[in-house]
């Protein structure tokens, strides 16, 4: 009984979304052709950025660096959940869990930071574009790319900190596709409620910020817009606006019922498809929504097609 204990404090059975082998054949091959699409996009459209001179502006920048997190983010989830889909043991370790977890962490709230710094770019490219050059310089989008790795960084290490305060020895099942943190909460033997506790406040005050930030931009972009009475101007304002308007409302969705929504003390397969949407799903849409309704990037593209060729 000691050695078994011992064994179920060191690993744990990921259970994924389903046991029928019809449905696991199915799904490796979905999300295999998701996964290998999500990769070819975000790391073309890196690629792309970095080869052309013409991107090489904070916009662009700010979007090589997305791309870069999502790719990120992606690989820090799907592989694993791929493997699963096919392997007869779910088993993971726990310290390739912990890892998984803090990987998890750091790409996820960079992303949110990095969306919160593309809104403000907008805002200082319609409202103020006679200083945007002087304002918005690329020396100003390195800082702050850095500054919002540097935050998902102390994030991550934050609640990796109070995951080493936890010993689990109710159950090793872990009713998910990846080490989130409140499945692991809730297996836990040791009282959580001072992680759950960080969890609400770290992670609440990073949305709240973001979003409000993003929030306060597009608020400032569309009285501004409005302002100027220009049919030409809207619209441009709105196409250059959309795509990041359309990716911050998916993004954040599930994050905010995710992690500060009240939690039901019972396992939910709902956490579970919010979870897919913004670790699998976002990073797949991203290059697509982002690429396709950017001229730029468009006729960057057809250029380097046409080199090549």
């Amino acid at each position: 009984m000691d050695k078994e204990n011992a064994t179920l404090l060191r690993e744990f059975v990921l259970t994924g979304f389903t046991d029928r082998l019809e449905w696991k054949i199915s799904l490796f091959l979905l999300f295999l052709v998701v996964y290998l699409i999500t990769m070819v996009g975000n790391l073309g459209l890196i690629s792309l950025i970095w080869n052309d001179p013409h991107l090489h502006i904070p916009m662009y920048l700010f979007l090589g660096c997305l791309a870069f997190v999502d790719a990120w983010l992606s690989s820090t989830v799907t592989p694993k959940m791929l493997v699963n889909f096919l392997a007869k043991s779910k088993m993971i370790s726990q310290s390739e869990c912990m890892i998984q977890f803090f990987s998890f962490v750091i790409s996820a709230t960079t992303e949110c930071f990095l969306l919160a710094t593309m809104a403000y770019d907008r805002y200082v490219a319609i409202c103020n574009p006679l200083l945007y050059p002087v304002i918005m310089t690329n020396r100003l989008c390195i800082q702050l790319s850095v500054c919002s790795f540097v935050g998902g960084l102390i994030h991550a290490l934050i609640h990796e900190g109070f995951l080493f305060r936890l010993t689990f020895c109710k159950s090793n099942i872990i009713h998910h596709f990846y080490c989130d943190i409140i499945p692991l909460l809730k297996i836990s033997c040791t009282d959580a409620s001072i992680n759950f506790l960080m969890l609400f406040i770290f992670s609440g005050s990073i949305q709240v910020f973001t979003i409000f930030t993003v929030f306060v931009s597009y608020t400032s972009i569309l009285f501004t817009v409005l302002k100027k009475k220009s049919v030409k101007g809207i619209r441009k304002a709105f196409s250059t606006c959309g795509s990041h308007l359309f990716s911050v409302s998916l993004y954040y969705g599930p994050l905010l019922f995710m992690y500060v929504h009240p939690r039901s003390p019972k396992a939910d397969d709902q956490d579970m498809m919010d979870s897919l949407f913004y670790t699998v799903i976002i990073p797949f849409l991203n290059p697509l929504i982002y690429s396709l309704r950017n001229k730029k990037v468009i006729d960057s593209l057809i250029k380097m097609l046409k080199g090549k060729c």
